[in-house]
């Protein structure tokens, strides 16, 4: 009796990795093409002229954050349509996905107002004229899109939700594949239009979100695997109920993701006094790691789909047995990238530049990088699991607490006071990174196990309702 549990249990387990690993590689691959297309920006604008990059540079740090709060409030739409596909009811996901087109085409209005506005930030932060004009024409720019990225991603919560994960790989490549020749166009002025440098980039970038939606809605209309969801069956107007309850679930997601982005790019402010071999060398590290991190944040976004999907088909148990799984191969991935960033910690920087000053502390940073791979991929893991329950409100809070209020003033004190000792400069920070992101893995982890335990006890084989 014994063996055949072992058996069975280790065919579950082998039947789960496969299908969470295949379901998570079309991710990851969308989620790199989406993290070169800044890439290309970025080299290309740096061909024209220093202020034209620094321009990219300074306009990333406003609309990257704003673009993943908005794909946060808009993930609850994958965890939804998971749970319809597990339990058999297809149907019920068209009109789920109507309501949240609708709350995408808001929230992305909201942004484009947003990016468009930032003109004052960038005064009250003494940017200098020059690189002001031609930041707010790169923003502006790539804001025109965040009302289609929005409605994309909206729709392709259906397609992941699902299951269905290679669209969104095949036209996040697609979306590359055409911004390259949009930039070269638009930013060198080929083919009869002006040179327009950084704003040109921007205008590309918006470009390829609209591009991607057309992608997107034209696959979801001729592909017979959505017909079940009735997508396109009929025209709904926006339901207040529906909407409240969508962004109720979908908004803490969104702050969650925000406040861990808008961390970084607060502590690279910090630290612009420090000069410019530090701020180079935090950016090395800085880009390596948002590099490496798209795979777990590519996972978290699998294990939302299949804990969802295993508590809507078998119950409780089941969604708890995906969310274990994914956490494993989540700590597997973290230990592969911690040992290529410490073994390799000498080397990586020489990707990105030839001064040694850099070089030499950019390696000193990796280290720390490669401490806090376990506790990242802990906490995006759990996160990801989480959203499979429709838990969001509480890890909200939660993620909040420790990176702003434990994380971020860690590394404060450490990086520019001497309340610890001397003052470590971006080590400090770093340090702090490491403080702020183990609190956040505890922190969900124990959620987590709680929101497990207590959903196995009261409906152990059957999904009734949400954790509040």
């Amino acid at each position: 009796m014994t063996s055949r549990r072992s058996a069975t249990y280790k065919h579950r387990s082998v039947t789960e990795l496969r299908v969470l690993i295949w379901l998570a590689l079309p991710i990851i691959a969308a989620q790199m093409a989406h993290t070169l297309l800044g890439f290309v920006d970025t080299a290309m604008a740096g061909r024209v002229s220093a202020l034209d990059l620094a321009a990219v540079a300074l306009g990333n740090s406003f609309w990257v954050p704003t673009f993943l709060f908005l794909t946060g409030v808009l993930m609850i739409i994958t965890s939804k349509v998971a749970a319809n596909n597990g339990s058999g009811h297809n149907e019920r996901s068209g009109a789920l996905v109507r309501q949240g087109a609708w709350l995408g085409v808001i929230i992305g209005i909201l942004c484009c107002a947003f990016l468009f506005s930032v003109e004052p930030i960038l005064h009250w932060m003494d940017v200098p004229p020059d690189l002001t004009a031609i930041t707010m024409g790169y923003l502006k720019g790539v804001a025109l899109g965040f009302p289609a990225v929005a409605l994309y991603q909206a729709l392709r919560g259906l397609s992941d939700g699902l299951s269905q994960t290679k669209p969104t790989m095949l036209i996040g490549f697609l979306g590359l594949a055409l911004n390259v020749p949009a930039n070269y166009i638009l930013v060198y002025g080929k083919l009869g239009f002006p040179a327009m440098g950084a704003v040109g980039c921007g205008i590309a970038t918006a470009l390829v979100m609209w591009f991607m939606l057309g992608c997107m809605l034209v696959y979801l209309k001729r592909s017979s695997l959505y017909n079940a969801c009735r997508l396109f069956e009929r025209f709904d107007w926006p339901r207040w109920q529906d909407q409240r309850h969508l962004l109720g679930l979908g908004l803490p997601i969104g702050i969650a993701l925000f406040a861990e982005t808008s961390m970084f790019c607060l502590i690279a402010l910090l630290i612009g006094g420090l000069g410019a071999v530090v701020v180079a060398s935090h950016q090395v590290a800085l880009n390596f790691s948002s590099l490496t991190f798209m795979v777990p944040f590519s996972l978290g976004l699998a294990i939302t789909v299949r804990v969802g999907h295993n508590l809507g088909l078998n119950g409780a148990r089941a969604g708890l047995f995906a969310a274990k799984m994914g956490l494993g191969v989540a700590l597997l991935f973290a230990f592969i990238a911690a040992a290529i960033m410490y073994g390799f910690a000498d080397w990586i920087p020489l990707l990105y530049t030839n001064d040694q000053a850099v070089i030499g502390l950019a390696a000193q940073l990796f280290i720390y990088a490669a401490i806090y791979q376990f506790s990242d991929a802990i906490q995006v893991a759990c996160a990801g699991a989480l959203r499979g329950y429709q838990d969001t409100r509480l890890p909200m809070l939660l993620t909040l607490i420790a990176y702003w209020l434990i994380g971020l003033p860690s590394g404060y004190v450490l990086g520019l006071t001497d309340l610890l000792g001397p003052a470590r400069g971006p080590a400090g920070f770093w340090q702090g990174l490491i403080i702020g992101l183990s609190a956040a893995a505890v922190f969900l982890g124990l959620r987590l196990a709680f929101v497990g335990a207590k959903r196995k006890r009261t409906h152990p084989y059957g999904v009734a309702g949400k954790i509040q």
